[in-house]
């Protein structure tokens, strides 16, 4: 026969997919991008939904099953596709967070001859984690060497960062890895054209993809957990539980500075963005009571802290907005003003908004090209608005209280990626700085009072921070000099001391438009 296969030539089972997906991971439309790209090639697909218990208590589960021969080969035959999963019979198990790769093992769907496992290690801790007394969170660390016995193969990274960093969700995340896996049938062009034809978030689930796809086709590394404190994904953190945590872990010397910053935070973002200084600054904790910091009351702490969470609450258009509309600051303008009950107060806010202002809080690749655009043509400061917003007005507080609820959709836009990259760096020299010499740690801590503001003021002092850890602080700690960190403090008080950043160009033997540069 020629137009139309022998039974013997046939796959004798379907492709199986199994997808476990917590609420808004887009699970469903992950489905419907396999079908839809199945379909594209003339595969007969199937799936199927079963959906999960809310707040937390388990995953909705997708069941898609695709036989890997094109319609027009198999002629009028056509498979028998099942509706419902089977233990052992489960070709590609796909997991958004990692406990739900445990729950499918403990139910018998990942087997080392057949399944491929493809989870996510990020973890959203689940309602039974969060309902006991103690710490009844899952050891996922057994979860993982579980995974990587139980698998004929496991594919685990931190998708939910990665979906953060690419500015998509965790479903296209998930699809660029099974993918890279090599276990679906359909082709990659197949399955970029099917998320194309979508319409919905195109760039962004694009640009996901492929950042699973390449991770999933390189091999990963060793995986790592990480815990909802990271605040890469909508974790609901207690923070009670990040009191405890504080009290329990930070010596008596830190604890104000340290209860301070997780109360800062929690009031700026979330307490899951709380978790994520504490995250950070555990390091530095650690490595101070490992170099003497007993002695010198965790003085390296207590800075770091303090610098820390300061810089994490950086100032951004909602916040402004957010303070701006408090009950309290009317309350106090009222006070201050001397205003009887019955006496009108009006409030007039004066804000000059421009494109770097409005480009923080978008996704990075709406920002960047406009970005470059405007520094290119020397206009990042010529769309500048100015604007006098009533703010005891219905309509003014009802426009920056919008504003305001912006907050959640903050770790999408382009300055929290910015802001997050350069702490890190900030804080690797801080880590590496320690053990060699706690003078120069201190003076680096000291380096993240330059980055403040926005606009052209935190242009400048990230070009003059930038400036410094080129110059002095990375390569001094790959080769010691002598003096550095006084070079380094010097260098800081110049940045600080002239707003044009010409002293510290001179300081530096740079050119002050190296410095400006340097802070796109």
């Amino acid at each position: 026969m020629t137009d139309q296969a022998q039974s013997s030539d046939l796959p004798q089972r379907p492709v199986s997919i199994l997808i476990a997906a917590l609420g808004g991971e887009g699970g469903g439309v992950l489905t419907s991008w396999l079908v839809a790209a199945a379909e594209r090639e003339n595969y007969v697909a199937q799936s199927t939904s079963i959906p999960g218990v809310a707040q937390r208590t388990g995953a909705t589960t997708y069941f898609v099953e695709i036989y890997p021969v094109p319609t027009d080969v198999l002629g009028e035959k056509r498979p028998v596709l099942t509706l419902l999963p089977s233990p052992g019979g489960i070709d590609i198990m796909a997991a958004s967070e990692l406990l739900e790769a445990g729950r499918a093992m403990q139910n018998g769907f990942i087997t080392p001859d057949r399944t491929t496992l493809i989870a996510s290690t990020h973890r959203v801790y689940a309602t039974l984690e969060k309902m006991h007394l103690g710490d009844g969170r899952f050891e996922a660390k057994r979860v993982i060497a579980a995974a990587q016995e139980m698998a004929l193969s496991g594919i685990l990274f931190d998708m939910g960062e990665v979906a953060q960093l690419s500015g998509s969700i965790i479903n296209a995340v998930l699809l660029g890895a099974m993918a890279g896996s090599g276990r679906l049938p359909m082709k990659r062009e197949t399955l970029e054209d099917t998320i194309r034809e979508g319409g919905i978030a195109v760039d962004a689930n694009l640009k996901g993809f492929a950042a699973g796809f390449a991770l999933a086709s390189a091999g990963t590394p060793a995986p790592e957990v990480s815990e909802p404190a990271t605040g890469h994904v909508a974790a609901e953190l207690d923070a009670g539980a990040l009191a405890e945590r504080v009290d329990r872990e930070y010596p008596g010397t830190a604890l104000a500075m340290v209860r301070e910053g997780v109360a800062r935070l929690i009031d700026y973002q979330d307490p899951a963005y709380a978790g994520l200084f504490l995250d950070r600054l555990d390091a530095v904790r650690g490595l101070d009571g490992e170099n003497g910091g007993e002695t010198h009351g965790f003085d390296l702490t207590v800075a770091a802290a303090k610098a820390l969470a300061h810089w994490m609450a950086f100032e951004d258009v909602v916040r402004v907005a957010d303070l701006k509309t408090r009950p309290e600051r009317l309350a106090r303008i009222r006070e201050e003003a001397g205003a009887g009950e019955d006496e009108p107060v009006v409030i007039v806010d004066y804000l000059k908004p421009g494109l770097e202002e409005i480009c923080s809080i978008l996704p990075g690749f709406v920002s960047r090209p406009l970005l470059a655009w405007a520094e290119k043509r020397g206009k990042l400061d010529a769309f500048n608005i100015g604007l006098h917003i009533k703010t005891s007005g219905a309509l003014g507080y009802a426009l920056l209280r919008t504003v305001s609820k912006l907050k959640k959709w903050r770790r999408r836009g382009h300055r929290y990626a910015a802001e997050q990259a350069l702490i890190e760096r900030w804080l690797n020299a801080v880590k590496a700085a320690i053990p060699a010499d706690r003078e120069l740690a201190r003076e680096i801590i000291d380096c993240a009072r330059l980055v403040k503001g926005y606009g052209e003021t935190h242009r400048r002092g990230v070009g003059n921070l930038t400036g410094i850890f080129d110059t002095l602080v990375e390569p001094g700690l790959e080769i010691p000099a002598p003096g550095l960190a006084m070079r380094i403090a010097d260098a800081r008080e110049s940045a600080l001391a002239d707003a044009e950043g010409l002293s510290l160009a001179v300081q530096l033997g740079l050119q002050p438009q190296i410095l400006n540069n340097a802070a796109e």
